[in-house]
């Protein structure tokens, strides 16, 4: 089975210590990730369109999850997710350093989708594979007992850990964070937006996420932080 750069990743943490942050059960559910070719062998749809490379970093004691979408082009060549513009702004977001973000201790990385999906004829990514959060989210959730509060980025997070609760557009559910904060059942959800330099525009269209949703979110943040 191909090496886990995701998990292994010495510029990060040493492989030794990220293993103790992992039970036996969710190190050989994470394994078994790895070695997945779903999408390339019984796919829902056209196959993926090059080898799997699964990027996730999933723990046994961190308190906040970050529930992306899928990764990148940057992120599938360095194998850790958020190594782009994206993560920068992200980390921005959360008022967190690097070594904050990737300490496997304090937070777990899932994305919806684990491989990089591939383009659109226009260079946009493709959305997450479906496969993936069918196949392994409800285990690898069961498996990261001490999540108390889950970010979920984009809509195909929001739809999966929120359900219901999510608006008819991602606007109208990053907007009513609220109340979705209050009403979270289990875990304390918070939608946020992607990132990614496409949603600068409606970063400027809708100043309430950066005067209100962020202060808020980082002292959230902060307190699980310690």
């Amino acid at each position: 089975m191909r090496e886990c750069v995701a998990l292994a990743s010495s510029r990060f943490q040493p492989a030794e210590r990220i293993s103790l942050r992992m039970t036996a059960e969710l190190e050989n559910l994470v394994a078994r990730v790895r070695a997945c070719r779903i999408c390339v062998e019984n796919p829902a749809g056209k196959p993926l369109p090059h080898e799997p490379r699964p990027v996730l970093r999933p723990s046994s004691t961190a308190r906040i999850l970050i529930a992306s979408q899928a990764p990148g082009t940057k992120v599938h060549l360095s194998g850790m997710p958020f190594t782009d513009a994206s993560g920068d702004r992200l980390r921005s977001w959360l008022g967190v350093t690097s070594d904050e973000f990737y300490d496997i201790e304090k937070f777990a990385i899932v994305p919806m989708g684990f491989c990089f999906p591939g383009q659109d004829a226009k260079g946009g990514d493709l959305p997450p594979r479906r496969e993936c959060a069918a196949a392994w989210r409800a285990p690898l959730m069961a498996s990261m007992p001490r999540i108390d509060l889950v970010l979920t980025i984009g809509i195909y997070a929001q739809s999966w850990h929120m359900g219901a609760a999510r608006r008819p557009s991602l606007t109208e559910t990053v907007m009513d964070w609220r109340s979705i904060w209050e009403n979270s059942i289990g875990p304390k959800v918070l939608p946020l937006p992607h990132p990614s330099w496409r949603n600068t525009g409606w970063l400027k269209k809708n100043p309430w996420f950066e005067m209100d949703l962020l202060p808020f979110l980082r002292s959230e943040i902060r307190y699980r932080l310690g």
